[in-house]
């Protein structure tokens, strides 16, 4: 039996309240029907008794105590899916705005997800190559992994953003595909259509499923949009075996979405005015990156997020941080500096590279090399700190080595351009020759068969070999 439950109790911002409502459940899907024909939906994000408050999906305007006339659909807020959505783009609700028409679901999927068993998942190993030395040498990013990538307001992460989509690749297994997930949140219409257009420019749109939220959407759609596109992610990966990368900016606008409904349901705020479960709803998102045990394809993610303030210890990088596996920072100096990407070396880590690089995977001396390029990097920083007390001119013949080594990583190995797509092949050669001009005694990160290897003797007096000018 149908029962359309006429006229609402209350109305706050998005918010609908009903009462009198039996058999609902929570997140179910409703269908809000208005004196003049038109249809909206919600879903229900509250529940007191027989008391239900709904969320309206396009807003409240026009609707009045009255008008109204609700159905409850009995299923939960599900995405359209089929093996032709690869090359699609979609608003953050799951709905298409490529005029390419309606997509004929061959399934439809809960955007909520299931939770993976954590007995069945497979420890991740293989790696996805950016083509940006930074990444693929020092946080090489593996398949099923969750590898956020910190930013700032203004800086270039979407350039970055749409550098991975257009490079990103994996060794062809099986003739499994790799496909992107793309989901851009709380966007202005010119980034929007940037990105939009270079994906197209470079041919990858016909291997990419774009979800675009517009600063101007409401909010309810933004916390849709990520979850869309995970599901989304999900059926491309386990149903049909491919592998996925998921990226998704900016994760801020997400947070800010989340804590602007959080108030309107007169939630109790915690750090910085966000909701107290601000933690575990990051994580329901985060974690369905991974492998599944039987299944061939697997689901990794690049949340990207601007830190309010350039402060890491902000609520969302700070929990973002607890909940992924490392993390790549971007830094204002850097960019000011005119190098791109301006990729913090320090900060950033992948704690699954690991396993995923050396004999095998990359190149058996990745390893040795990136543990190397950290440590030296490292007392860069400590020569150019001392240099800033004492003067360059006081320093010691090594740390003035160290100040040199540090100006060449900077422009010859961080800075590559955003046309430049390095082999990970090419970006270890030139991670050699950068510590070829250091002392052979300096490098005690490597064991001396590795470096007899690659050490490069008498480099400085050698032309550079880099496509510093790529």
């Amino acid at each position: 039996m149908i029962i359309d439950y006429v006229g609402v109790k209350e109305i706050n911002g998005s918010l609908i309240v009903i009462d009198g409502v039996k058999d609902a459940f929570f997140d179910e899907v409703v269908d809000i029907r208005l004196d003049n024909g038109s249809v909206r939906q919600g879903r229900i994000v509250q529940m007191e008794g027989e008391k239900i408050v709904v969320q309206v999906f396009e807003g409240t305007n026009t609707i009045s105590l009255t008008n109204t006339r609700t159905r409850l659909t009995g299923h939960p807020m599900e995405m359209p899916l089929s093996p032709e959505i690869v090359g699609r783009v979609f608003n953050g609700a799951g709905k298409p705005i490529d005029g390419l028409g309606d997509v004929f679901p061959e399934k439809k999927y809960d955007i909520n997800g299931s939770p993976i068993n954590p007995v069945s998942r497979v420890y991740p190993q293989n790696y996805i190559n950016t083509g940006i030395s930074t990444i693929d040498t020092l946080t090489t990013l593996i398949r099923g992994q969750k590898l956020p990538i910190f930013s700032g307001s203004g800086m270039n992460h979407n350039e970055l953003a749409v550098q991975i989509v257009r490079q990103a690749k994996i060794a062809d297994e099986a003739g499994q595909g790799f496909g992107i997930v793309f989901a851009a949140m709380g966007v202005k219409n010119d980034v929007a259509e940037y990105f939009r257009k270079s994906f197209e420019e470079s041919g990858v749109l016909q291997r990419v499923v774009m979800f675009i939220n517009l600063a101007n959407d409401p909010i309810i759609e933004r916390i849709l949009t990520p979850r869309c596109a995970l599901a989304t992610a999900e059926y491309l990966a386990f149903e049909q075996d491919m592998h996925i990368l998921v990226i998704m900016t900016d994760m801020t606008s997400y947070a800010e979405a989340l804590r602007e409904f959080s108030s309107s349901k007169g939630e109790i705020p915690g750090r910085k005015g966000y909701p107290g479960y601000l933690y575990s709803d990051l994580a329901s998102m985060y974690e369905r990156a991974g492998m599944i045990k039987g299944r061939s394809g697997s689901v990794t993610q690049i949340p990207i997020l601007t830190m309010p303030n350039d402060d890491i210890t902000h609520p969302i990088p700070d929990l973002t941080g607890y909940i992924t596996e490392g993390q790549i920072v971007l830094d204002r100096e850097l960019q000011g500096q005119g190098i791109y990407p301006p990729v913090s070396v320090l900060p950033s880590l992948s704690r699954l590279m690991k396993d995923g690089i050396g004999k095998g995977f990359t190149r058996e001396d990745h390893p040795a090399l990136a543990n190397q390029l950290f440590a030296s990097y490292a007392k860069v920083m400590d020569a150019r700190s001392l240099a800033s007390v004492i003067g360059e001119e006081e320093l010691s013949p090594i740390d003035k080595k160290y100040i040199q080594f540090g100006k060449l990583f900077e422009s010859e190995f961080v800075n590559q351009g955003a046309n430049a797509n390095r082999p990970i092949e090419q970006s270890l050669d030139i991670g050699w020759q950068l510590l070829s001009h250091l002392p052979k005694s300096e490098l005690d990160r490597v064991d001396d068969e590795t470096l007899n290897a690659h050490y490069i003797e008498n480099i400085d007096s050698q032309p550079s070999k880099s496509d510093k000018k790529a």
